[in-house]
């Protein structure tokens, strides 16, 4: 079945070739398990916990889902997973950024060594692994001629500040802003670029500080007194890839739970 309502009319909606990275756990294997439960095939990435992209993989519903590791950091390694995702897929419809390094690095208290580290770590994965991966995908889509999404996963953080994590905040708005210019860029080849920016959600990483003193503090940011699942986000991420979006192409999407809102 093909999309064709008020999208691109070759692209479509179910069936399509998914490269996540990022997927070995939390909100990536959300992201994973809603396209492939929309009856996509997704190329599964991971970069250093390969036992948990193996259970993210084998928990996902229909056939020909792969495998693949890479270290964004190195931009050949990069190039390579989207053309060996390609190669196994049998070709590339989707590209979802949603790999990112989130170290604490407060800048008053961290080491100038520590805190090079730290920026060089999140701009070589987070905005620099998101460029190369956007770069080689939208290369493989123009080649195919059918069109083509980019979803990227950014953070509420790029509007409010991350005081203990400021290269993540900083990179985070680097990204939105690649997806803006991406967006015009490759609109003409009927490519469709867009980013959302979550606010808190639920993930194993976070669930210590979920359940410790400061959970409630946290999930009380937003008025429905609750902080998101990841499959909230990756619902809104599986709508940005669909046919329909192609009109959001540019867009920045806030999922905060009206926990920050922009003016």
């Amino acid at each position: 079945m093909s999309g064709t309502d008020g999208g691109h009319p070759g692209f479509p909606a179910h069936g399509r070739r998914v490269l996540v990275s990022g997927a070995s756990r939390g909100l990536g294997r959300a992201l994973a398990r809603a396209f492939a439960g929309n009856g996509d095939t997704v190329a599964v990435h991971w970069g250093s916990r390969r036992a948990e992209a193996e259970a993210t993989l084998e928990s996902l519903p229909g056939g020909g889902h792969v495998l693949l590791g890479a270290d964004l950091r190195d931009p050949a390694q990069a190039a390579g997973l989207v053309a060996d995702a390609a190669d196994a897929l049998g070709g590339l419809d989707v590209l979802v950024n949603n790999a990112a390094v989130n170290t604490p690095h407060p800048p008053a208290e961290t080491g100038f060594d520590e805190w090079v580290d730290a920026w060089r770590q999140h701009t070589e994965v987070n905005l620099l692994g998101t460029a190369h991966l956007s770069h080689r995908a939208a290369e493989r889509m123009i080649r195919q001629g059918r069109g083509g999404r980019i979803v990227n996963i950014g953070s509420r953080g790029a509007f409010r500040g991350e005081p203990g994590h400021p290269a993540y905040g900083a990179t985070k708005a680097a990204v939105h802003a690649l997806g803006q210019s991406l967006a015009v860029a490759l609109a003409p080849h009927r490519i469709a670029v867009a980013s959302v920016a979550p606010g808190f959600f639920a993930t194993e990483r976070v669930a210590p500080r979920l359940a410790g003193p400061g959970g409630e503090a946290i999930a009380a940011q937003s008025p429905f007194g609750r902080v998101a699942g990841p499959e909230e986000i990756a619902a809104a991420v599986l709508w940005l890839a669909s046919p329909e979006a192609e009109w959001s192409s540019g867009a920045v999407l806030d999922l905060n739970g009206a926990s920050y809102l922009r003016t």
